[in-house]
């Protein structure tokens, strides 16, 4: 799959819930009002929908929420997927998570042939944490995070970084995840969704935090990827790698390799336009996948150049209507 701009499509992003057990701040509304289950995708939808995907050329497949491991009966999903690993022609099926399901999940997900996942977290205080997550427990992502290093799962972690917040925590959290053998990767917060806070308030941009940390430690560039958008450095003192997921400071569409697949079966070419396509129609229209194959490769033909997020003091609402627990991390 080409799109319009010469990218090779080859990496699927798949939400199976918008539902989470979380209500972090900058991502929701602490009550939120979540999809009827009726409309959701059937795991066999789910599984078929991304098998064509596969089929047509993408090699990497990142499972997303909400809280994927939320969603009832996941395992079979991901066992059944697990089927391209071992022919070949899925390179790579990964989670991104919020680590509170880890604790129960993680040997099952090393047997079905998952490797590496994604674990976010913004903080390493307790009493902070239960603040941005509104619902979770730190203790509990901890043991999940160690449950899976148990079971010899790779784990990355991830950080919105907010202004005011955990700015200062940052060079902790790094050092955390270095010593413990884990990369990690800071992101800007993006304007997805109304929410109860002002944007404005929290935004960091990550160019500073690298100057910030550049005075601390030597950053060197590396060119390392794991297929998503995150621009890697190597940190000499720590011995460990630290990305930097850039959408407001450093737009990076010009390589985006990527799609998103909601749990209701809407394809969205890029996370921050409004561009979309229905695929759950054709899907339920045949029990062949001819219609939808032919949907994809419209949609793909669509994709736009890149988005458009902005947030500042003049632009009040956010970029894009939806939340990201809609369209999956």
């Amino acid at each position: 799959m080409v799109d319009p701009f010469g990218r090779h499509i080859s990496y699927l992003r798949v939400s199976v819930t918008d539902r989470c057990d979380f209500r972090c701040v900058y991502c929701m509304a602490e009550d939120m009002e979540f999809l009827p289950k009726r409309d959701l995708l059937t795991l066999e939808e789910l599984d078929r929908l991304s098998s064509t995907f596969i089929a047509k050329g993408v090699r990497k497949l990142r499972l997303t929420g909400g809280e994927p491991l939320v969603r009832k009966n996941i395992m079979y999903l991901i066992r059944s997927l697990s089927r391209h690993l071992e022919t070949g022609a899925l390179e790579e099926l990964t989670l991104t998570t919020n680590g509170s399901q880890l604790k129960r999940f993680a040997g099952e997900l090393a047997d079905a042939g998952v490797r590496r996942l994604n674990v976010s977290i913004d903080t390493l205080d307790a009493d902070k944490f239960r603040q941005i997550t509104r619902w979770g427990e730190l203790k509990k992502v901890m043991e999940g995070i160690d449950a899976a290093q148990d079971a010899g799962l790779h784990v990355k972690l991830n950080a919105v970084a907010l202004k005011d917040f955990n700015e200062d925590e940052i060079p902790a959290m790094i050092e955390w995840a270095h010593s413990r053998g884990m990369d990690m990767t800071l992101i800007e917060t993006m304007p997805m969704g109304e929410i109860d806070e002002d944007r404005t308030d929290r935004y960091l941009p990550l160019s500073q935090v690298r100057r910030d940390l550049s005075s601390r430690w030597t950053l060197t560039d590396i060119p390392f990827k794991t297929g998503g958008p995150a621009r890697y450095v190597n940190i000499a003192e720590t011995g460990g790698r630290l990305g930097f997921i850039t959408p407001m400071t450093h737009n990076f569409c010009e390589s985006c390799n990527r799609v998103r697949v909601t749990c209701t079966g809407t394809l969205f070419m890029c996370l921050g336009q409004e561009d979309a396509v229905d695929l759950r129609e054709p899907l339920r229209a045949s029990e062949g996948n001819e219609l939808l194959a032919r949907e994809i490769d419209r949609a793909i033909s669509h994709k736009p150049k890149g988005h458009d997020f902005v947030i500042d003091r003049t632009t009040r609402s956010p970029s894009v209507s939806r939340h990201m627990s809609v369209t999956g991390g």
